[in-house]
């Protein structure tokens, strides 16, 4: 630890006199002009940067000349090393923490950590800054501010299904976080649960490759099918709608008035019958096979 460091930083709470502080410190989600100056300030004067992947952080620490020490701090660890990184903040060390993107703590590591520094009467400083949450929220152009944000969606499709199914009657804006990999399926389950909404769609915020895009979660579904799509993505999902109750007997009397008119497709049909009353569109379908294929 040196002296120069102890004595740039602000000092600790008086409740926790002789402890050092804990920085949670917010780093760019891509553009790496989005860190803050005081982010900067804060990395070079702690004296220890806890980070989720350390080899990440490095690329970010040595673009801005910083070389304070790092200690790996990443899920799997999070208990053992919340043990290590209080010891040094009861030595009067200053500890930053970050994770590879955004604000340690919003579906990243940090949590944990936090808690139990708090619970030990130690310093928290937040030094806020970039976040693909708000980032998102900021672009979409929602009618209000309520929504629910729910991370990242479980990876199991039984537990990201029952998730949805809780979720089916909510009015607010449903947000979550998806990688990649799982962005077809985690869309159908929400097109098969939620029906077909609107939704917008963030795509590697701030990046080269940015995109934003809206449209019904089964257009949006589409698209994913014929590209491959990287980099991790932010849903704002249209909360539930006030739609009229209607029964199954009133569906199938709309589905065979739009099969005699012939003006639409099976697929159409489906899709407008499910955007304007709210429904599942599984069970649309399968109600509309049903028709169509009858003589």
């Amino acid at each position: 630890m040196t002296r120069n460091r102890k004595k740039n930083v602000k000092d600790p709470n008086p409740v926790s006199t002789g402890n050092g502080t804990l920085f949670v410190v917010a780093t760019p989600i891509g553009n790496l002009e989005d860190i803050t100056l005081r982010a900067v300030r804060i990395l070079k004067e702690v004296d220890l940067v806890a980070a989720e992947d350390t080899r990440h952080t490095r690329k970010l620490l040595t673009h801005f000349g910083i070389t304070t020490p790092t200690l790996s701090y990443y899920k799997e660890k999070e208990k053992q090393r919340t043990a290590v990184i209080i010891g040094k903040l009861k030595q009067g060390f200053n500890v930053a923490l970050v994770s590879d993107a955004g604000t340690p703590g919003i579906s990243d590591p940090g949590s944990i950590l936090v808690r139990q520094v708090l619970a030990e009467n130690i310093r928290v400083e937040p030094i806020p800054g970039p976040s693909s949450l708000t980032a998102a929220i900021s672009v979409a152009g929602l009618p209000d501010n309520s929504f629910v944000f729910l991370g990242f969606a479980p990876a199991r499709t039984k537990q990201r299904q029952d998730m949805l199914y809780s979720l089916a009657d909510e009015k607010r804006h449903l947000v979550f976080f998806e990688a990649p990999h799982r962005l077809q399926s985690f869309l159908q389950d929400c097109l098969k649960i939620l029906g077909d909404r609107m939704v917008f769609w963030c795509r590697e915020l701030t990046k080269m490759h940015e995109e934003l895009l809206q449209g019904t979660i089964s257009a949006i579904h589409e698209q994913c099918k014929s590209r491959k799509i990287k980099g991790e993505s932010v849903f704002i999902i249209a909360g539930a709608a006030d739609v009229p109750v209607i029964g199954d007997e009133k569906i199938e009397e709309i589905l065979i008035a739009f099969k005699k008119s012939g003006a639409k497709s099976l697929k159409d049909t489906v899709q407008e019958i499910t955007a304007v009353y709210g429904l599942p569109r599984s069970a649309v379908y399968k109600k509309a096979l049903n028709i169509w294929h009858k003589n």
